[in-house]
């Protein structure tokens, strides 16, 4: 059974999530940084792309006014957010901090 996104977040380990949309550029450059991101920090960390487009509310209960945004999550609240593209070294020192 698939989990709820909020279930996903309200976890003890941290989730970084992707808020990105099909039509923006930059969000496709975060492909490949968050699967050299994933290799970085292995299993101490999942990562989730959300489309803003497809989950308006999700978006508007995050106030994502910009794609790609990344927000950081563990135990339900936001450690650490950016708009923007961001780099692996960058997300894997964020979830390095967490641990």
């Amino acid at each position: 059974m698939a989990q709820t996104f909020k279930e996903i977040i309200n976890g003890s380990r941290p989730v970084i999530v992707d808020f990105s949309a099909e039509w923006c550029g930059p969000c496709k450059m975060m492909a490949p940084i968050l699967k050299e991101a994933k290799q970085l920090v292995g299993d101490s960390a999942a990562i989730i792309k959300v489309d803003v487009d497809k989950n308006p509310s999700t978006a508007n209960a995050y106030s994502v006014q910009s794609v790609p945004t990344i927000i950081i999550f563990q135990n339900g609240e936001i450690k650490w957010r950016k708009s923007g593209v961001v780099s692996a070294q960058v997300l894997a020192t964020q979830i390095n901090s967490l641990k």
